[in-house]
């Protein structure tokens, strides 16, 4: 009797021991299909349609654009645990970087927050073998002006003082343009620390062309992706400058939003000439994207974005980050990923969960070109 009753407890905690393991091993599957949501919870990721798998197996190579990392991190966390056996790797570094390492075929595809230009259309002939590279606006969203200044919770600009703030022309807080825009504030007499990108960068390219069109006298600069203007302090990517400007006190900065948010770095509310000033967030970025239209031809779907727009809640510092592909000639190893892959993230799934990561949704007439574009890859 007591050797029965010893097995039959050391049975019952060995069942107890399957159990608990069965719930650490599903704790941890659903650790990889959720996502941290601003208030610390966690949801699960936008689903993935297994028949979005098909094809797809290896391993995908991508880079580029660092504005976009915190929304193709999430795809690639939903995709890869949808389909196995794949493996997508996407280096954030700069829009700059992604074109010449697509124009050297070492990836699959490159994200960049400009379009190609002429000349690098033409080098991308080279690697797409009978085709070119082609732009698929893929995530868009505001570029967000965040500030660090103690004591000020909401601060409004407009963009020629933007303009002067980043060509060297203001140095103070106090300064009386900024004062003129922000009535009942008290702002200190900091000195203002500005930060630009170290690296050629699509953000950088995007702010500057809002810039020429908008603060022509105080913005004489070609919009490229190179920073233009004197002084200012540089960092690496996105984060680089975020990081700068959440521990510095005086300091302002650009980068997406998502930057912000998931840091608690205050943003500018802007001037636009509209009703009231127009704060950065995904809803007021996607009114604005909105009246984007196609330029590109053929395949290509390069957009054009109404930078003076004065729209009631149209946030004009946009940017749309486009995945870099070739239309024909891509690599026959990598194809069908690619087309899975970029498949996933052109999806309604996939588009849904950029709002909750502080970007904007490509609009939906736009959105279906791309998905017909990349069923067409070849």
């Amino acid at each position: 009797m007591k050797l029965q009753s010893k097995n039959r407890l050391r049975a019952s905690a060995l069942g107890a021991l399957v159990v608990s393991g069965a719930l650490v091993l599903t704790a941890c599957g659903s650790d990889d299909n959720s996502t941290p949501s601003k208030d610390g919870s966690t949801k699960a990721a936008a689903p993935v349609d297994n028949a979005m798998c098909e094809g797809a197996k290896g391993q995908l190579l991508a880079s580029g654009s660092s504005a976009q990392k915190n929304a193709v991190d999430e795809w690639i966390k939903a995709y890869m645990a949808s389909c196995p056996g794949v493996e997508v790797n996407y280096k954030s570094s700069s829009s700059g970087e992604g074109i010449v390492a697509f124009n050297q075929g070492t990836v699959g595809f490159a994200g960049s927050d400009s379009a190609l230009k002429p000349a690098e259309v033409e080098d991308s002939k080279k690697v797409c073998k009978d085709g070119q590279g082609i732009n698929l606006p893929m995530v868009g969203g505001p570029i967000a002006i965040g500030y660090n200044l103690n004591g000020v919770d909401n601060l409004v600009l407009d963009a020629p003082t933007l303009a002067k703030i980043f060509n060297s022309k203001i140095k103070k807080w106090d300064d009386e343009a900024i004062k003129k825009l922000n009535p009942g504030v008290t702002l200190p007499s900091t000195a203002i620390q500005a930060f630009h990108r170290s690296e050629d960068s699509g953000t950088t390219q995007n702010l500057g062309k809002y810039l020429s069109k908008t603060a022509t006298a105080d913005w004489p600069y070609e919009p490229e992706k190179k920073w233009p203007a004197p002084g200012g302090q540089a960092a690496s990517g996105s984060a680089g400058v975020a990081a700068q400007v959440k521990q510095t006190d005086g300091a302002i900065g650009y980068f997406e939003l998502s930057y912000a948010t998931s840091q608690d770095i205050k943003t500018v509310a802007l001037n636009t000439g509209a009703a009231a000033a127009v704060p950065a967030t995904s809803e007021n970025a996607s009114k604005a994207i909105a009246a984007a239209k196609i330029e590109g031809t053929g395949k290509d779907l390069a957009l054009k974005l109404d930078y003076t727009t004065k729209a009631d809640g149209a946030y004009p510092i946009v940017l749309v980050t486009y995945e870099i592909v070739c239309d024909k000639g891509n690599k026959a190893e990598t194809l069908d990923t690619v087309k899975s892959f970029l498949n996933y993230t052109s999806s309604e799934a996939g588009q849904k969960l950029l709002t909750d990561k502080g970007y904007a949704p490509i609009p939906a007439e736009i959105n279906a070109k791309v998905r017909e574009t990349v069923a067409s890859l070849s």
